[in-house]
């Protein structure tokens, strides 16, 4: 089974990222292929000051 997913760059990595995204991504490359992408348009169209 092949799995594509992805994931938006907005902050920094806390706890929810991993039981919420990261942890399941790992168990998924057990059951098949995994293909991740970062979605980069949110940080490519905001201001940083």
């Amino acid at each position: 089974m092949r799995i594509l997913t992805g994931i938006q760059a907005s902050g920094k990595l806390h706890i929810g990222n991993y039981f919420g995204a990261m942890r399941p991504m790992v168990e998924l490359q057990e059951s098949g292929e995994l293909f991740t992408f970062i979605a980069n348009y949110h940080s490519l169209t905001t201001s940083k000051d």
